[in-house]
C-alpha cells in the first residue's frame, strides 16, 4: 500500500489579486509563506520516501515546506498542474465575469461540458491529474510519498475516487492553500483517508478565512473583484483630476498646493506610452479606482513605475488596493520587469502599511519633490 500526501500550493499571486492562474506561473505570497512555515511543522515528524511536485513556481516553492527538511530530491511532472485555462490565463475574476458571464458561470459550476477557450476541460483535467498521481504512486509500493498540486486539480481527482456522477461535483469543497489530503493505493485503487484538511493553518494567515467566493452560506460580505478598461481621457480626464485631487488633500491636506496641470501632463506623458497608462479599476459598472503606468521611468533598473494608485472613497475598507498591485504585476512583468516601484509620503501611514504589508521596501527618497516622498519597491521576479 503507498501512502500519498496530496498538498494544495501555498497562498499564491492569484489567489490574493484575484486573478485566474491555470498554468500561469505565479509567485507565493507573502502570506504563503507563512502558510508554508506552518505545513513544514505539521510535517516534521511524518516519514516521507519522495516528494512530486507540478512543474509550476507555487507548487515547487510550496514543496520546500517537505524536501528540504528532509533532505529529498524535488521530483516535478507537468501531469501534476492545475487545468490549462487557454485564454483566461491571467485574466482578473471580475473581468470574466464583464466579458464571459456565461462561460464563467458554468465553470464555477463544474459544468462538465465547458471548456476553456484553447485549454482543457474537466474531464481532461480529470484524466491527467488521476493518470499521474497512479504512474508516481506505482513507483513506491509500501512508502509514503508527497504530491503538490493545485485546487481544482484536487477537486477533479477527489470527485473521481468517490466515484460521483457529473451533477455531484459541486459538493465536492474548494480546499484551502497547503490543505492535505491522505490518499492510499494499492496498486489499483486510490481511497480518501482525509480530504482537504487545513488544520495546521492559524485563521489569521488561512486563505479562504478571509474571502467568501467559496461560502455557500452568506455569512461574509460578497467578495469584489475588479475589472479594468483604459481612460477615455477626452471623455474622463476630469475623472483623473478629481481622484488625484482627492488623494494629495487626504495625504498633504490643502495649505500645499496641488499642481493639477502637472499631473495632468504625467498622465498624458504615459498614455502616449501605452492605452494603459492610465487605467480606471471597475467593480461591475461603477468607477472603483484608477491605475497609472509608467514603463520608461526606471526602466533602467529593470523596474516599473506605479505613479498613481488610487481608490474611490466609497470602496475603501474592502481590500481593493492590492488588485490594482496584481493588475501592475500583469502590465509589467511581461515586459521583463522584475520589481515596481512607487513614491508615497512617509507620514501617509496608512498607504505605508498598505505597501509594508504587500512587500514593498523603502529604497530611497526622492530628490527635488514638493513634498516628502519615499520609493519604495517590490521584487515580483522569480529568483526568491
Amino acid at each position: 500500500m503507498t501512502t500519498i500526501y496530496l498538498i494544495r500550493h501555498a497562498e499564491a499571486e492569484g489567489n490574493l489579486y484575484r486573478r485566474i492562474h491555470g498554468w500561469y506561473n505565479a509567485l507565493i505570497t507573502d502570506n504563503g509563506f507563512a502558510q508554508i512555515k506552518a505545513l513544514e511543522k505539521r510535517f516534521q515528524d511524518i516519514q516521507i520516501d519522495a516528494v512530486w511536485s507540478s512543474d509550476l513556481y507555487r507548487t515547487m516553492t510550496t514543496a520546500r515546506a517537505v524536501y528540504i527538511p528532509k533532505n529529498l530530491p524535488l521530483n516535478t511532472d507537468p501531469g501534476l498542474r492545475e487545468i490549462n485555462l487557454g485564454d483566461w490565463e491571467d485574466v482578473t475574476w471580475g473581468q470574466a465575469r464583464h466579458d464571459f458571464l456565461e462561460e464563467l458561470t458554468r465553470f464555477d459550476t463544474d459544468d462538465p461540458t465547458w471548456q476553456a477557450p484553447n485549454g482543457e476541460g474537466f474531464h481532461q483535467l480529470g484524466d491527467r491529474l488521476e493518470g499521474t498521481v497512479r504512474r508516481i504512486a506505482a513507483q513506491y509500493p509500501g512508502q509514503t510519498i508527497a504530491l503538490f498540486s493545485h485546487g481544482m486539480a484536487i477537486r477533479q481527482l477527489l470527485s473521481r475516487i468517490k466515484g460521483l456522477p457529473e451533477a455531484d461535483w459541486p459538493s465536492v469543497p474548494h480546499g484551502d492553500n497547503t490543505a492535505v489530503t491522505k490518499l492510499a493505493f494499492d496498486g489499483e485503487r486510490l481511497t480518501i483517508d482525509y480530504e482537504l484538511d487545513n488544520s495546521h493553518l492559524p485563521e489569521e494567515i488561512s486563505t479562504l478565512a478571509r474571502q467568501a467566493w467559496w461560502r455557500r452560506d452568506g455569512s461574509k460580505k460578497v467578495d469584489i473583484n475588479l475589472w479594468y478598461r483604459p481612460i477615455d481621457w477626452e471623455k474622463e480626464w476630469e475623472v483623473y483630476l478629481e481622484a488625484r485631487r482627492d488623494a494629495w488633500t487626504c495625504t498633504h491636506g490643502t495649505e500645499v498646493p496641488f499642481d493639477g496641470d502637472a499631473f495632468l501632463w504625467g498622465a498624458e506623458d504615459c498614455l502616449s506610452q501605452t492605452p494603459w497608462g492610465v487605467t480606471l479599476a471597475m467593480a461591475g459598472g461603477q468607477i472603483a479606482g484608477v491605475l497609472q503606468l509608467d514603463g520608461e521611468r526606471y526602466q533602467a533598473d529593470n523596474a516599473g513605475y506605479i505613479p498613481f494608485c488610487y481608490i474611490v472613497p466609497q470602496r475603501r475598507g474592502y481590500g481593493l488596493g492590492v488588485q490594482l498591485i496584481g493588475q501592475a504585476v500583469a502590465i509589467f512583468r511581461p515586459m521583463g520587469r522584475d520589481k515596481l516601484r512607487l513614491r508615497c509620503a512617509p507620514y501617509n501611514q496608512r498607504a505605508q502599511r498598505f505597501y509594508q504589508k504587500h512587500g514593498f521596501v523603502k529604497i530611497g527618497e526622492e530628490e527635488n519633490s514638493a513634498v516628502p516622498l519615499d520609493i519604495l519597491e517590490k521584487y515580483i521576479g522569480y529568483d526568491r
